[in-house]
């Protein structure tokens, strides 16, 4: 009921451990509370929050538009209904280092497990976009030095996500993923890796945690776990997955009531409303008021 009774601080642990865990972990994006709380009910490691989908959400493109306020907010609503770690996307830091350091601790006050960083420019893009610019070597190092050195919780993650390899090849990906983890990162997401080949050679090339992103609709392959675990890939995210299946299925459903007059056709696709009041758990809240929980939940819809 209401929210999780896991910590902040013992969400933090617990992605330690996971990252530490030896085998791959499968982060599902979440685009509301509520789908946050299902990831957690299906068995998932983690949550995972993606910047584009909290652009997108508000009808924005992934370029840089969302502030840190909107960031923080929306991602903390999202961490504060799971007794999973949440780690969130929190694009370029959303300023100078002075601004990357108040983005931690507003993170941190949030709930949040970690974060992430990247070295793009500002206004930046999505990453398995073309065109994509990043920032020198002293910059995205500052950047995270800055994170680093503002956390007041060391257990905070602070994952380090590079672009360049689309900009100047693995081989200049690979020096900036040790530079940053010399930095202080604690963790590497090399974005848009073409294959499990260019995995490995970030995972031979540092001896923390590695995430990778399978997006889909974009430069990778959508590898499975199996296949990622065999080139030492630590965590796996699936950003907009949910968001896409969930906007594909209510198009598809006002296409339907446009075309037929009812949303009939579509009944039997959806969730019922049992099993939305079974999610947001209903029942419990009796225990605060009779009055709230008084009647008897359809068998279906």
């Amino acid at each position: 009921m209401l929210y999780s009774t896991t910590t902040p601080e013992q969400k933090r642990v617990k992605l330690r451990e996971l990252l530490g865990s030896g085998s791959v972990q499968q982060f599902p994006g979440a685009f509301n509370p509520l789908s946050a709380r299902l990831i957690e009910e299906k068995g998932f490691a983690g949550v995972y929050i993606s910047g584009a989908v909290l652009a997108n959400d508000l009808g924005l493109p992934d370029i840089g538009l969302t502030t840190l306020t909107e960031v923080a907010t929306r991602a903390g609503q999202i961490a504060r209904m799971t007794d999973l770690p949440s780690l969130v996307d929190a694009d370029t830091g959303f300023g100078e280092p002075m601004n990357v350091a108040r983005t931690i601790q507003e993170l941190e006050n949030a709930g949040l497990a970690g974060c992430h960083i990247e070295d793009q420019f500002n206004p930046k893009r999505c990453g398995h976009l073309d065109g994509k610019n990043v920032v020198d070597l002293d910059t995205a190092t500052k950047r995270i030095r800055a994170a680093a050195d503002a956390r007041r919780d060391p257990n905070f993650l602070i994952m380090a996500r590079t672009d360049i390899r689309a900009v100047d090849g693995l081989e200049a990906a690979k020096d900036r993923a040790k530079a940053l983890v010399d930095a202080g990162a604690d963790a590497i997401f090399p974005e848009a890796m073409r294959d499990l080949h260019e995995f490995q050679a970030i995972r031979d090339a540092v001896d923390v945690p590695i995430l990778a992103n399978m997006t889909e609709f974009g430069k990778s392959e959508l590898f499975t776990v199996e296949q990622l675990q065999e080139v030492g890939v630590n965590m796996v995210i699936y950003p907009v997955t949910l968001l896409r299946i969930a906007m594909g299925a209510a198009e598809r459903t006002l296409e339907t009531i446009k075309a037929a007059g009812t949303q009939e056709a579509q009944v039997e696709n959806m969730l019922t409303r049992a099993r939305l009041y079974e999610l947001v758990d209903y029942e419990a809240y009796n225990q605060f008021d009779t009055g709230v929980f008084n009647f008897q939940v359809p068998g279906i819809r």
